[in-house]
């Protein structure tokens, strides 16, 4: 058990939750404002999509991080700022028994470069970078593609930046993609990993997948556990106990209790919550940046 832990909340993220819940920020304005209330009840890191104030899509235009961050620079609180490196490999297929060509009004392929526009930009302190690809779905015929080559290119390049990477893990296999990325010398040998759990055709969110994941990591690793739905708010409380840090939001979970939808604020003060009735204290923004050796960008 570790007795201190950040919380990173994941804001938005790209998916249709907005459907399903008014409190799903949308607009720069809107994932701004949620970032520092999210801040304010205890955030260190603030994950951040952008979505299409039309359309209320995920997007990967640059203008849109640019607002959201400078709207996040300007206020009165200094979060930790991890802006995805996720969009851009997206796959549908167009059946299947006609897989090609892909759907076009729900496929986004981007080059390794050109997914990291916003973040040579804007330079955050972490920037994230999912470590496989995946089916995604029941019955879709989307893929989350990242192949080794792309991943190689985007974490050199990040590199350069001077950006920390945050690598997202949906199952055991990807573990292998870090050690990897390790063994080249693309990132830290203390790397700073994400456990994503119980997203459908990945890394189940049973304590057995999660402790094989958890056995798997590269020694002196900082990483953090989440799982999606209603697994959230008790994965906060599971999180430290192997070791872990603790992602909660709106981009993965929408309930604060049974029939009761959340906001961002208030998914990070519960995990506060429970995370003080452990025992455990709640890192601030400066105590992380120290603890990973954040470079700060002017």
């Amino acid at each position: 058990m570790i007795t201190e832990v950040f919380i990173t909340c994941a804001l938005t993220g790209a998916g249709s939750s907005v459907e399903r819940s008014p409190h799903v920020p949308v607009t720069p304005e809107q994932i701004a404002q949620s970032a520092i209330e999210a801040t304010r009840a205890g955030a260190a890191v603030v994950h951040i999509h952008v979505r299409d104030p039309e359309t209320r899509r995920g997007s990967r235009d640059p203008a849109l991080f640019r607002e959201v961050v400078r709207r996040i620079r300007k206020s009165d609180v200094n979060p930790v700022m991890n802006l995805t490196a996720g969009v851009g490999g997206d796959l549908t297929l167009g059946g299947p028994e006609s897989p090609l060509p892909p759907d076009p009004g729900k496929t986004d392929m981007a080059g390794a470069l050109e997914r990291l526009v916003h973040v040579e930009e804007l330079r955050p302190e972490i920037c994230t970078m999912d470590c496989g690809s995946m089916n995604w779905g029941a019955g879709s015929q989307y893929i989350m593609v990242n192949t080794a080559g792309t991943l190689r290119a985007m974490a050199a390049r990040v590199k350069e930046f001077g950006v920390r990477p945050e690598l997202e893990v949906f199952d055991t296999g990807h573990l292998v993609v870090v050690r990897d990325l390790i063994e080249e010398g693309l990132i830290d040998r203390r790397p700073l990993i994400q456990l994503c759990m119980g997203i459908r055709y990945g890394a189940p969110d049973d304590l057995t997948t999660l402790m094989a994941l958890v056995h798997q990591l590269p020694p002196g690793t900082v990483y953090s556990a989440f799982s999606i739905g209603r697994m959230q708010l008790p994965y906060a409380a599971l999180a430290p106990l192997i070791g872990a840090n603790v992602r909660v939001g709106l981009e993965d979970n929408l309930y604060l209790s049974r029939g009761r939808l959340a906001t961002n604020a208030e998914l990070v003060q519960r995990a506060v919550e429970i995370l003080e009735r452990m025992g455990v204290r709640v890192m601030s923004p400066d105590e992380v940046r120290e603890k990973l050796a954040l470079k700060v960008h002017a």
